[in-house]
């Protein structure tokens, strides 16, 4: 089997990424980028994401920004349209986008912080797969990969509906994969660790992102770019017999 992604592997397709304009998204739309596919950065970030566009556009790749929050149904509805409309067929999605809530104990978590969590980081998920899925169907097939996390596979204190969005993040992706392996569709989820994104950045302290990088056994932080790597080869020809995975980028945490 060969497992290397060409440099022109999504040539004519066209990638749906959420939470595209920063952090591990943004670093899987250049990926995407440089291997042919266009992008449509969809993102709440009404800057950075027209900005990061015109950035690919100006390294020659087909790109747009969409106004998204992956919370509202309609708006990943509408992300999706985008896609078809500007590009014509959506062959990948790398559902990235996430909120990760307050750090505090179980007890101590509001019923506001609880639901934006869920309806962000999960049912956002949800939503953006439901017309993700439909719009694969009538062209044939696609790959989807969901973003999820360690916190996903382990519990973790002071993060519950963090941890509690990701688990089901993980149960969205097998049980669709089970739906659709058949019908020419696969997808696969990414559980990062400890990583050194602007949404760790705004969560954490200095002293914090040392003490992580201290727990993690490789030594440090995970870098967007290794996610971003792996959602692309997810996405490509080298992984057409993997379905319903959920694989860890995290340095060693899960099997320490």
């Amino acid at each position: 089997m060969n497992t290397r992604v060409s440099d022109d592997e999504f040539a004519g397709q066209a990638v749906l990424v959420t939470g595209g304009a920063s952090g591990m998204g943004w670093a899987a739309c250049e990926r995407f980028a440089a291997r042919g596919a266009a992008i449509l950065i969809a993102d709440t970030d009404t800057v950075s994401g027209p900005a990061r566009a015109a950035d690919l556009q100006a390294r020659g790749a087909r790109a747009a920004y969409f106004e998204c929050d992956v919370g509202d149904p309609a708006a990943c509805e509408g992300a999706v349209a985008e896609t078809l409309r500007r590009f014509g067929r959506l062959g990948a999605a790398f559902n990235n986008a996430g909120f990760p809530g307050d750090m505090r104990a179980f007890h101590e978590q509001s019923r506001d912080s609880w639901d934006r969590v869920i309806a962000i980081t999960l049912s956002g998920v949800f939503h953006c797969m439901r017309a993700e899925i439909a719009a694969m169907l009538a062209s044939g097939g696609g790959a989807i990969v969901n973003n999820a996390s360690v916190a996903g596979m382990v519990g973790f204190p002071t993060i519950a509906p963090y941890s509690a969005a990701k688990h089901g993040v993980i149960g969205l992706t097998q049980t669709a994969a089970l739906e659709y392996a058949g019908r020419g569709i696969r997808i696969n989820a990414i559980c990062p660790g400890y990583m050194d994104t602007p949404m760790t950045h705004a969560a954490t302290t200095p002293d914090v992102r040392r003490a992580l990088a201290a727990a993690t056994p490789a030594g440090r932080l995970g870098q967007p770019g290794e996610v971003a790597e792996l959602a692309v080869w997810l996405c490509s020809s080298a992984a057409t017999f993997v379905h319903g995975a959920f694989i860890p980028v995290d340095g060693g945490v899960v099997a320490g």
